[in-house]
Order: C-alpha cells, then sequence, then structure tokens
C-alpha cells in the first residue's frame, strides 16, 4: 500500500467523485477553541466517503473479472458505495448487511441495484458469509477497509484535504478522521504524509468501540468485546484491519473517543451552522474537534464527517439537543 496506489486511484475517479470542500463556520471555531474546518464527506455520491473505495475497486478489475460481479459486507456505507459503482459499471453486486442496520441504508442499498443478504451481527461472521457466497457465485469479495484498492480510492480525500490545506494556507493541523476498520483513516494518512506532511491524522470513534485508540496504545490490534448497539454504527468494527493497522500506528496521533451524546450535539450544529445532514458515525470526528479540544494541540483541525445516510427518527433525536 503506497501513494502511488493512491495517486492512481484519483486519475480512475476523476469525473466520477465528487471533489468534497472545506467547510466553516465561526460559531463552531468559539465552541472548538480554534479554527475549525468541516470535510463534508456526506454530500458525496451515496451520502458517504465509501463510494471512492467503491469505484476504486471496481475500476482496477480486469474487464472479465469485474462482469462476474462483486460482493461485499456493510452496515451501509460501503454498501451503497459498492452497490452504486456496480451498477454504474453495468456489473452485478451483493452486499451482506447486518439485520440491525438503519432500514434506509437497506433500502437504499437496494434501490442501487444491489442483493442484499441480511445477517445477525452478534450471532454470525460476515467474512465467513461472504467468502462462502464468492466462491459459489464467482464474485470478486471487496472488502469495506483492508483492501488495497478500497485504501486507495479512501486515500483521495487526503490528496484533495492537502490540496485545500494549500489553498487556505493551513501548514499544521489535526485532522480528525472517523474510524472503523481504518481504512479512511490509513489512506488519508499516506496522502498527507506525501503531500502534506505537516498535517497530523487523529483516529475518531465512539465509547465502548475504540478498538483503533486502545490499539495504538498497546501497539498491538486490539478488539471491541461489543460488536453492536451503537447509534454510530457506521464506523462500528471488531478491530482494526491487517494493513490499515501497521500505518496508522507509523503515522496517526492518538485516538479520540466521543460518546453518543457528543455525536447527536455534532449533528445538530452542523445542521444548524454548515446545513450539512450527518449520521452519528459521521459526525464524531466533528465532536471529537468540538467537545474533546484539550486533547487536541493544534491551532486548526479538520474534522472529516464521514456519512449523512440517517434516518429521520435518529436525525430528530439529534436536533432536539438544541433545545435549551
Amino acid at each position: 500500500m503506497n501513494i502511488e496506489m493512491i495517486r492512481a486511484a484519483d486519475a480512475r475517479l476523476e469525473g466520477h467523485v465528487r471533489r468534497t470542500p472545506l467547510l466553516s463556520s465561526p460559531f463552531l471555531d468559539e465552541i472548538a477553541g480554534r479554527r475549525l474546518f468541516v470535510k463534508p464527506e456526506c454530500l458525496q455520491h451515496t451520502g458517504s466517503f465509501k463510494f471512492r473505495g467503491g469505484w476504486s475497486a471496481l475500476s482496477a478489475l480486469d474487464p472479465e473479472t469485474r462482469k462476474r460481479g462483486v460482493i461485499a459486507f456493510s452496515s451501509g456505507n460501503h454498501a451503497q458505495g459498492v452497490a452504486h459503482a456496480a451498477t454504474l459499471h453495468g456489473v452485478p453486486s451483493v452486499i451482506i448487511m447486518p439485520s440491525d442496520a438503519p432500514a434506509l441504508k437497506i433500502a437504499n442499498t437496494r434501490a442501487l441495484g444491489a442483493e442484499v443478504v441480511l445477517y445477525d451481527r452478534a450471532g454470525e461472521s460476515r467474512e465467513e458469509i461472504g467468502d462462502t457466497l464468492a466462491r459459489e457465485r464467482g464474485l470478486t469479495l471487496v472488502r469495506p477497509y483492508d483492501e488495497p484498492q478500497v485504501i486507495a480510492g479512501q486515500g483521495t480525500c487526503g490528496l484533495e484535504i492537502a490540496r485545500q490545506a494549500g489553498e487556505f494556507g493551513i501548514e499544521s493541523a489535526d485532522v480528525v478522521v472517523n474510524c472503523g476498520g481504518g481504512g479512511l483513516t490509513s489512506g488519508i494518512a499516506l496522502a498527507l504524509e506525501a503531500d502534506a506532511p505537516g498535517l497530523r491524522v487523529r483516529p475518531a470513534e465512539p465509547e465502548e468501540f475504540d478498538d483503533t485508540a486502545r490499539s495504538l496504545i498497546s501497539g498491538r490490534i486490539e478488539s471491541n468485546e461489543r460488536r453492536a448497539g451503537s447509534l454510530c454504527d457506521a464506523i462500528i468494527t471488531p478491530a482494526p484491519g491487517e494493513i490499515t493497522f501497521p500505518i496508522m500506528a507509523r503515522l496517526c496521533g492518538p485516538g479520540l473517543v466521543v460518546s453518543e451524546e457528543e455525536a447527536l450535539k455534532a449533528m445538530a450544529l452542523a445542521f444548524l451552522r454548515l446545513k450539512i445532514v450527518l449520521e452519528p458515525g459521521g459526525a464524531v470526528s466533528l465532536a471529537a474537534a468540538l467537545f474533546h479540544g484539550d486533547e487536541i494541540e493544534s491551532d486548526t483541525v479538520i474534522a472529516v464527517c464521514t456519512g449523512g445516510n440517517v434516518d429521520p427518527g435518529v436525525f430528530a433525536q439529534a436536533l432536539v439537543t438544541l433545545d435549551p
């Protein structure tokens, strides 16, 4: 996994991916106690950064392999990214999703052209189901984070951050990234190492699912005891990836951990001050930037807000936090 793969993915994504902006608000700066920028990947195709990795992986396959179709497992955002990329390439896709995934994400994945297979997140292994179906149907498995071409696609977000930081005159900053298995986090870290070495990546996770933060402390891959039951479902994984963790261990600063309540409040503030819609897992980075400033040394922070695929009821729950 290297910067050349990320640059190649960036070339393949040209004309197919949205180049999301950096947003700011003086009201959010005041809460954060420093200059705060938000990169809203909720505005990306399918509502999350996952389209980057999906397109990168599909476009890197040889035509004959791609024609047979792909399979992926996801709680929703990787599902939609791969499904949409597959449909745009004119090939079939099968997506394995947890039965407790948000209804909107399941419905959207089907609407984007995928066959959806549901499983019990607490008692079944999505990896085993995916491996079995891939063998039986001759499909190519597109893993959600521990896959080089997926990491390369996610890393294109880091190339954009580096360019945008230059435009804003940002020479040093903490770049807070929502972290599940670490595909986006490690991809952005590799891109910034090459193009903006003054910017340091900080993984952000919800409480009780802070496997990456604990892994960075211990120096080895740690797992979560719980595997489900968080509003931040988009970034819940059992442990960091075998490919992603060494990259994060080498390049990332300490992890940041927030509560669900903080994520909901960050969603509300993003809507009020930036006019964007985030899901809980997509708002963890913003929550860390806003409410954990004592753990951030830089006077500038960039929060990568990774997704906006939220059910209306959960979004309403977030907006209530704005009431006096």
